[in-house]
């Protein structure tokens, strides 16, 4: 798989000066490379309890990414994936600690358990006093002798981080991070692994399928679960993390494991809000790229019940961009639309037959959504048929207020829907088609004079014509053969269609950016949208 790198031996070392160069000079390394890569705060005076933490690199921007006021003194980075040496965390120890000491905080591995273990002992002999806490929030596997440390650590970061700020002593410190760790539980789902530098992809998670409780490593999980979409996927979660959660608030940490989008991201916090543990959860950090594991398309959900006092600690501010503080889980607000923007509703009106034939349409419309995004992602981005059938499942659902007797004023509301419903120029296009055609008919056009006279404005004011390898190039032969009834209209719709498969430059709409290979041999989706449209009306 391509990556943006250099070469997998020099990745983290790069990519932590890349880090310091756009730090503002809050940060600097450590002489040492490549052998010690510790990351720490330029403004650290030693006069104040330290905080160290860190592991393996690939899960940033933990941990050199929290390094800053109100969090982390320093981050020892290790390769992708593995501990840090010994010699590694003991410089970042001895670098940052003053005589009011130092706190380790790691995750439940072997390999940071004893590098950073052994470097705390020979801190230690040399008279540093050192307190080391353990985080093993992952619940995914039950029956595990020990849990393992994923995205639950942040809440000690932040939280010690904070008492550190305010100058608390190191037992003071030590003693929150333990009863945080206590409490703090996690557990992450992934529809794919992830995508280790210098290594082949592993294909362990089939079609249709997701993982619940994998490790931020690329860990097998604990099972392989049906995907069935966000809903479903934070209900699994919840369900794993419910029987751990006591009474009172909580605070949820959302972490994006690296390959979700931002879009996803919040699709997954407003499952959370709607979940079974909505009425524990209070506060939200995220939902962010926190700990990630490099690419993973994935996510994981970490609660923490708090004290009022514990919530001003996680709420204090801090220096790292990377935190992106907490937030009250409040309800949706909704206020009115604008004078102007909710039109005048005309009085529904029954009509069995147009209602069949409206119905009738948008069923064909949605039937095709695979087929015409498969078509749309040759020459675009994929969309098209959801666009249309998106579009055709709210005029469905819109049927009961729709005034069905009057053609003049059915043009116009379905022009009044689509601009409401449907997305992208399409959506625009089509409710000035609509809209064009209830003037028409208002002027006594016949209903398909009106049609026409609504491809003609539709023509005028997005300026595609046909041969310009868009919708148009089906829908104005259809309408020219209309006349003739439907078998001819989808005859031409079809034969317009397929025309635009030879159409090698299109003039009009997101295609006309394309070059050649792109669109050689492949129907325009939006013609292809309007011929299979004629030709379902032509075999009902």
């Amino acid at each position: 798989m391509k990556q943006f790198m250099n070469a997998k031996e020099t990745l983290v070392t790069e990519a932590i000066d890349g880090l310091l160069r756009v730090s503002g000079g809050s940060l600097a390394r450590l002489d040492g490379y490549p052998h010690i890569r510790v990351v720490v705060r330029t403004d650290w005076d030693k006069s104040k309890v330290a905080l160290v933490s860190g592991g393996g690199s690939g899960h940033e921007p933990s941990h050199a990414g929290f390094v800053g006021r109100g969090m982390l003194t320093a981050a020892v980075c290790g390769d992708v994936f593995a501990s840090p040496s010994v010699d590694a965390v003991l410089a970042g120890i001895l670098a940052v600690t003053g005589k009011a000491g130092c706190l380790l905080i790691v995750k439940n591995y072997t390999g940071d358990r004893l590098n950073f273990g052994l470097a705390a002992e020979r801190a230690r002999a040399f008279g540093l006093k050192v307190s080391m806490v353990i985080v093993d929030d992952d619940v995914a596997l039950p029956d595990l002798p020990q849990a393992r440390g994923v995205a639950g650590t942040l809440f000690v970061h932040k939280i010690a981080g904070a008492l550190a700020e305010q100058g608390a002593d190191l037992d003071t410190i030590t003693a929150a991070a333990r009863r945080v760790i206590n409490g703090a539980i996690s557990i992450g789902m992934s529809l794919d692994t992830c995508t280790v530098p210098g290594s082949p992809k592993e294909a362990r998670i089939g079609p249709g399928k997701a993982e619940l409780g994998l490790g931020i490593h690329g860990e097998a999980g604990v099972e392989q679960v049906e995907f069935e979409g966000a809903r479903a996927a934070m209900a699994m979660v919840v369900e794993k993390l419910s029987p751990h959660t006591g009474p009172g608030a909580h605070v949820a940490l959302l972490n994006n494991l690296g390959g979700a989008t931002p879009l996803e991201m919040s699709v997954l916090a407003e499952e959370l809000a709607r979940s079974a543990l909505a009425d524990r959860v209070q506060w939200i950090i995220g939902p962010a790229a926190l700990m990630t594991s490099l690419d993973m398309q994935g996510f994981s959900v970490s609660l923490l019940p708090v004290t009022e006092a514990e919530v001003e600690l996680l709420d204090a501010p801090v220096g790292p961009h990377a935190w992106p503080g907490l937030a009250a889980l409040t309800p949706v607000a909704v206020r009115p639309l604008p004078d102007g923007l909710a039109p005048i509703q005309p009085l529904p009106s029954p009509h069995p037959a147009r209602r069949a034939l409206i119905e009738s349409c948008c069923g064909a419309l949605i039937a095709a959504e695979r087929d015409l995004n498969a078509l749309d992602a040759k020459s675009g981005d994929g969309d098209t048929g959801s666009t249309l059938a998106g579009a055709a499942r709210a005029l469905k659902a819109a049927l009961d207020r729709l005034p069905l007797a009057d053609t003049t004023q059915l043009y116009r509301a379905v022009g009044n829907e689509l601009s409401q419903t449907m997305g992208g120029s399409s959506g625009v296009l089509l409710a000035i088609f609509f809209a064009a055609a209830g003037d028409a008919a208002a002027s006594g056009k016949s209903w398909i004079g009106a049609l026409q006279a609504g491809l003609d404005r539709v023509s005028q004011v997005g300026g595609a014509h046909p041969g310009d390898r868009t919708m148009i190039d089906a829908l104005a032969p259809a309408l020219a053969a209309l006349p003739d009834g439907l078998p001819k209209a989808a005859a031409a719709a079809r034969a317009g269609a397929d025309a635009t498969a030879k159409m090698t430059r299109a003039k009009a709409g997101r295609a006309s950016y394309l070059s050649r290979d792109k669109l050689e041999g492949h129907n325009d989706p939006g013609a292809e949208g309007v011929a299979r449209l004629f030709e379902h009306l032509a075999q009902a």
